[in-house]
């Protein structure tokens, strides 16, 4: 049977480091990894990594890094040091940037899974065309995904809704993680493009990201072991281990 657990990620969108270790000590043992991002990451710096790595937790680091390739190669080596097993990178960045920062994670004994991001799951097609992007998201995602499999890297980050194409297109050859993941009934927030974690592992992920649903409930574990066993009863893949 799959283990759903090691299939989840929860998304620590929260404000402080108190908060963050409070939301892993509770659910430790019912997900397999804990997402850290922007807000939290600038606030609480590599030191919350390190806890968090302590504490026996995988960590996936969200920092979309999108610069020149010399600055993202050498922000990949900086997360590889802090021992995280997922790093995201965006795939507008370029092929340049993407085999720098492919090269770089490649440099460690154990390096992360490196995921490029393609559109974020808040867009529509009104807002990419405001951004000078006059295709259709599925067709931006695809064009974004093929430079990531170009560059090699380990995985993409991208909505439900262009997960059967991926999975289709590479046919397991790069691990799908997937946000935009809102359990029935629970509010879609600032989502745009979502889907319920059932109809994401049927489409083809391969790691879901829940945030808000599981930390807003009346009871986070509780959320946590829904979700696990929707994975579990959906799917019978189990996903490799970064």
């Amino acid at each position: 049977m799959t283990n759903g657990r090691s299939r989840l990620i929860v998304a620590l969108d929260v404000p402080d480091r108190s908060a963050a270790l409070s939301a892993v000590d509770k659910l430790a043992g019912r997900v397999g990894y804990f997402k850290i991002g922007l807000e939290l990451f600038i606030s609480e710096g590599p030191e919350l990594v390190r806890e968090i790595r302590q504490r026996g937790e995988g960590v996936f680091l969200d920092l979309k890094l999108h610069d020149i390739p010399n600055t993202v190669a050498a922000a990949v080596r900086a997360a590889a040091r802090l021992d995280v097993q997922m790093l995201t990178v965006h795939a507008a960045g370029g092929v340049a940037m993407l085999e720098a920062a492919r090269a770089a994670a490649e440099s460690w004994t154990t390096p992360p899974l490196l995921l490029g991001v393609t559109a974020l799951t808040s867009l529509s097609n009104d807002d990419t065309r405001r951004i000078g992007v006059h295709e259709a998201i599925e067709t931006w995602v695809e064009r974004l995904a093929d430079l990531a499999y170009q560059s090699r890297l380990t995985g993409l980050v991208a909505s439900p809704w262009e997960l059967t194409h991926l999975r289709q297109k590479f046919r397991g050859q790069m691990k799908l993680v997937v946000p935009g993941i809102r359990p029935s009934g629970a509010s879609s927030d600032d989502q745009r493009r979502f889907a319920g974690p059932a109809d994401a592992i049927r489409a083809g992920a391969d790691f879901l990201v829940v945030g808000r649903p599981i930390l807003h409930a009346p009871d986070p574990q509780r959320a946590a072991d829904q979700i696990t066993g929707e994975i579990e009863s959906s799917d019978r893949r189990p996903a490799d281990k970064p």
